[in-house]
């Protein structure tokens, strides 16, 4: 991946940048684990038809957000940074994201090129989704409603679309990311057959149900990255840090600590709280939670679309 143009200052002493550039497994085992039983746990409690429906929701609501948040780990391992070897961070990636509804293969080809125009109209793909720009569209986007749309469209297009314009693909990547789409819907298939002929709907009310539950917390963390930031090339403008509690870093592999790893996307997600020590002062959008970061982003609604 090309380094953003801020990166190039050493913001990181150097051999302080060498020991947070050190590989491990562990962390991201535990992680992953974790999560993968929080994701249990929430499901468990959602099926108990005879607990409390007040408990049942709040299972409901923690194997949804579990489910969504998927994708930072997904995230995390498409960099390949989660763990030591390229085969682990791939298989976890795949898994993850079928879990989350992404694909891990055509997902990381996408997410090389966001950073390397990391919020560049016209260049970053991220910015090929809609800004809200009013309260309606705000609401919309927070609920999932654009990313459901998109996710439908999106493979639609990687399963039977030319993408022979996709300018993070090449002729030699666009097979390997159609096999990778093609055997995650087989495995949404045979699921949803499953479900059909055993009657328990698992695919609709254990999976698809607490996903849409879970999305808009993952809408809420997402949209505060860029949005409202600068549209230059300079790293420490154009990502924004939001300090936040210890269980939303956790739910996101700490990807709070957004500028931290558009500066230096080779540092593992265990070593961006320390990275922060080193960068936090020289950020122009560092925050003090996502709720502070969204009054922000309702009081300058009209003026975050893309630049004229």
């Amino acid at each position: 991946m090309t380094a953003p143009v801020a990166a190039s200052s050493a913001l990181i002493p150097r051999q302080a940048l060498a020991d947070l550039n050190q590989l491990r497994n562990g962390p991201a085992a535990l992680r992953l684990l974790s999560h993968l039983l929080t994701i249990t746990a929430g499901g468990l409690v959602w099926a108990q038809s005879g607990w409390p429906l007040a408990l049942r929701l709040v299972g409901l609501v923690v194997c949804g957000v579990g489910l969504a948040t998927c994708f930072a780990g997904l995230h995390e391992c498409s960099h390949r940074t989660a763990f030591k070897s390229r085969w682990a961070n791939d298989a976890a990636a795949w898994f993850l994201g079928l879990l989350s509804f992404y694909n891990a293969t055509a997902y990381r080809r996408y997410h090389q090129w966001h950073h390397r125009y990391a919020h560049q109209p016209g260049l970053d793909p991220e910015l090929e989704d809609p800004l809200p720009t009013t309260p309606v569209g705000y609401l919309l986007e927070l609920s999932g409603w654009h990313w459901w749309t998109g996710k439908l469209r999106g493979t639609a297009r990687l399963l039977w679309g030319d993408l022979s314009a996709v300018p993070y693909l090449n002729a030699e990547l666009i097979p390997k990311v159609r096999r990778s789409i093609w055997l995650q819907c087989s495995v949404y298939a045979v699921l949803a057959a499953l479900s059909l002929i055993s009657g328990n709907g698992f695919l609709l009310w254990y999976w698809l149900l607490p996903l849409a539950v879970g999305q808009p917390f993952l809408r809420f963390v997402l949209l505060a990255e860029h949005t409202g930031c600068s549209f230059s090339r300079d790293g420490t403008a154009n990502t924004r840090t939001t300090l936040t509690t210890a269980p939303v870093r956790w739910l996101m592999w700490n990807m709070p600590f957004h500028a931290e790893h558009h500066l230096y996307a080779s540092l593992p997600f265990h070593a961006l709280p320390a990275a922060h020590g080193h960068i936090a002062p020289h950020l122009k959008h560092l925050d003090r939670g996502y709720l502070q970061v969204h009054r922000q982003l309702l009081a300058q609604l009209p003026a975050l679309g893309l630049p004229a």
